[in-house]
């Protein structure tokens, strides 16, 4: 199987070893029993998340690492986070509710706005969930789907509770996704109160890592590596494949109405205005990977990469333009909120005032 260069070996590996580094002397303890520990600096270590919540600046990452911004990026708090885990993605669907999610199957929920967070799933209880899952398919199951599907749980209880999710949406306060490694994905219709292993319900028989998951009025997407795009069948309750150009991997994608565009390795972008039925490739204009991305409320389209590009498009993507920044560095996530950009990276957390060029 491909292991993304990026999202599993360049980042997790960084922030593992990160980790590691701090471990106690006196002997290993599970950061799923270990709150984030509070740092004056945690704003320039390796965040890997950005989002706005109402007016609030959010960013989350490396060892449980979530800060919060009410000035503007002038001045960062860190927030109450039950756990260590390192932090991949976040979500808000409203000023005060929110989700985050990362390593060791870690779901978190925010109901202050990012201020403090509570513990929703993690790894030892998503493994249980998927074992109980598969174990209880109906016989009507595909012999070959199921005695997959069973060794895949297996495996996921030998390893214990280390795979991560990467990606969360949610598309109300109480219908949401997680998505992550080897086909990992979870749904919820109660606001992560209970959470559903959905792993029978994927198009993807080589368990190829999901990496992004977005929708809305076109539907749900799931971008994953190798090529894979998943889209949500509301008839049947299941995400079929759809065929795309392109067999690297995707790390994320965004949508709007009419849009749907994925983004991956070396620059590359792909854009759909058809439901995912037909494809054109994008000019970026970059051959750094693709990390993040936003949909503005009036319409237009920003992503950042690996590089320190940050790129606008004003026309759906058919053209984009390089955004001049200060202080460049590999991005991991953007979010803006009104004339602020706030960009999350190897080094922490960068907020600038900037008039997107039109």
């Amino acid at each position: 199987m491909h292991t993304p260069a990026f999202r599993l070996a360049a980042l997790a590996g960084l922030a593992t070893l990160l980790v590691a580094s701090i471990a106690p002397a006196h002997g290993f303890v599970d950061v799923l029993d270990q709150p984030a520990a509070t740092s004056a600096l945690a704003s320039q270590r390796l965040l890997l998340a950005t989002a706005v919540a109402g007016k609030r600046l959010v960013a989350a990452g490396a060892r449980g690492h979530i800060i919060f911004s009410d000035d503007l990026g002038r001045s960062w708090q860190q927030a109450k986070v039950p756990v260590s885990a390192d932090l991949t993605a976040l979500h808000f669907v409203d000023a005060k509710s929110g989700w985050a999610v990362g390593h060791e199957g870690v779901v978190l929920h925010t109901r202050d706005g990012g201020a403090t967070w509570t513990l929703q799933l993690d790894g030892r209880r998503a493994n249980k969930l998927v074992l109980d899952r598969v174990q209880h398919l109906p016989a009507g199951t595909d012999p070959t789907v199921l005695e997959a599907l069973k060794s895949e749980a297996d495996r996921a209880m030998s390893d214990g509770p280390s795979r991560p999710f990467l990606d969360v949406w949610f598309a109300n306060a109480r219908e949401g996704y997680v998505v992550g490694a080897y086909n990992l994905i979870f749904h919820t219709r109660d606001g992560g109160e209970s959470w559903e292993p959905w792993v029978d319900r994927t198009e993807n028989p080589r368990f190829y890592h999901l990496y992004g998951i977005r929708g809305g009025s076109d539907g749900v997407y799931v971008a994953g590596e190798l090529g894979l795009m998943l889209h949500l069948d509301p008839a049947t309750g299941r995400f079929a494949a759809v065929q795309t150009p392109y067999e690297g991997s995707y790390f994320g994608l965004l949508t709007k109405p009419g849009l749907v565009l994925a983004y991956g390795m070396r620059g590359t972008a792909y854009r759909s205005r058809d439901g995912g039925a037909h494809w054109e490739q994008v000019d970026t204009g970059i051959t750094a990977s693709i990390t993040g991305s936003q949909v503005l409320p009036d319409g237009r389209l920003l992503l950042c990469s690996q590089a320190g590009d940050v790129l606008v498009s004003d026309d759906d993507g058919v053209h984009f333009r390089r955004v001049a920044t200060k202080q460049p560095m590999p991005y991991t996530g953007l979010a803006v909120e009104g004339d602020v950009l706030v960009l999350s990276g190897l080094r922490g957390v960068r907020v600038e005032s900037i008039r997107l060029p039109r």
